[in-house]
């Protein structure tokens, strides 16, 4: 079954749309900016008490969806809520109400923490409150998977609608920014923002008269990221025309691996992706195409070492 990409949302302080993650004037390095504020995107209304990282997850949702048509000018769905997946992807999405959860109890007690906090300091919190703000009632998952967490996150969604559950789903990768996330990560910089795809089986896109930028092709996931690029080229049967990067890589694997190759760093622009990173790869990809570009692009997480790596390949619809 063909899986398409429907529906794209970018909600970063640098970019709100897919052509913009791949603009010329945005490759130098991440520059400040200011941070997103939820409130002006989606509104005050239901936002109190919700973590940045479900704030920020809302309004990539809702560009998403409205991108993807199934959004109609009230905010209401168009289709079955029981028709729409859900899955989320963040490392350290919660990590501040951990962490200030913790504090509070040695400190104090267990009862002294705020019952508003509760819920968030559930790790699947994005993915079930995006499922209930939005009344998406398909399968819901949240991954907190390491460097391949968003990768794996649109690899599962495909999985749901080739498996017969869904017709289509929602992406989310998010990765806020603040005290909690830059102790833990020794001060790195994250992306302080959400992406969101909507991908759907090709005959759900064909039904609604939406259209379908690109296509979700081979999945392959393994130790090492050289031998995860050879199972891709041979799973593709195609060199790539663009080279997504992974973050956790050396100097060695840029100059030797898939060389002649054009190569794109969203870290470098944008900062930490961590369980972003793969979702956001993907959504650049959609980008790429939409400015001219031909695939086939390969988004990548993982190292070179004989750790989990991971890698998509996603080729333009009028290619596919």
């Amino acid at each position: 079954m063909t899986v398409v990409v429907s529906g794209v949302g970018v909600v970063l302080p640098r970019a709100r749309s897919a052509p913009e993650l791949m603009a010329p004037e945005l490759m130098a390095p991440a520059a400040d900016a200011p941070p997103i504020e939820p409130k002006d995107l989606v509104g005050r209304k239901g936002l109190r008490y919700k973590d940045r990282a479900t704030q920020l997850a809302y309004c990539a949702a809702d560009a998403a969806l409205r991108h993807a048509g199934l959004l109609d000018d009230g905010g209401g769905l168009r289709v079955p809520g029981r028709s729409v997946a859900v899955v989320a992807s963040s490392n350290y999405g919660n990590l501040d109400t951990i962490c200030r959860a913790i504090d509070t109890i040695a400190e104090h007690t267990a009862a002294a923490g705020s019952a508003m906090d509760l819920p968030n300091a559930s790790s699947n919190v994005i993915a079930s409150s995006v499922a209930i703000r939005f009344g998406l009632r398909g399968p819901n998952l949240m991954l907190c998977n390491g460097a391949t967490s968003g990768l794996d996150a649109v690899h599962w969604a495909a999985t749901l609608i080739r498996g017969g559950r869904v017709p289509r789903a929602l992406v989310l990768g998010v990765e806020p920014d603040n005290a909690s996330v830059r102790a833990f990560t020794g001060g790195a910089r994250t992306i302080d923002g959400a992406v969101a795809l909507v991908v759907e089986s090709e005959e759900s896109a064909a039904e609604r008269g939406a259209s379908a930028p690109a296509v979700l092709g081979d999945y392959v996931r393994g130790a090492g990221l050289g031998r995860c690029l050879e199972r891709l080229a041979a799973a593709t049967g195609d060199r790539p025309a663009l080279w997504q990067l992974p973050e956790q890589r050396t100097a060695a694997v840029a100059d030797t691996l898939l060389a002649g190759v054009a190569r794109h760093d969203l870290g470098e622009v944008f900062g930490l992706g961590s369980g972003a990173l793969g979702v956001l790869q993907c959504a650049a990809a959609v980008g790429w195409f939409a400015r001219g570009g031909a695939g086939p692009v390969y988004a990548t997480a993982g190292t070179d070492a004989d750790d989990a790596s991971a890698g998509i390949a996603l080729r333009g619809r009028a290619a596919a």
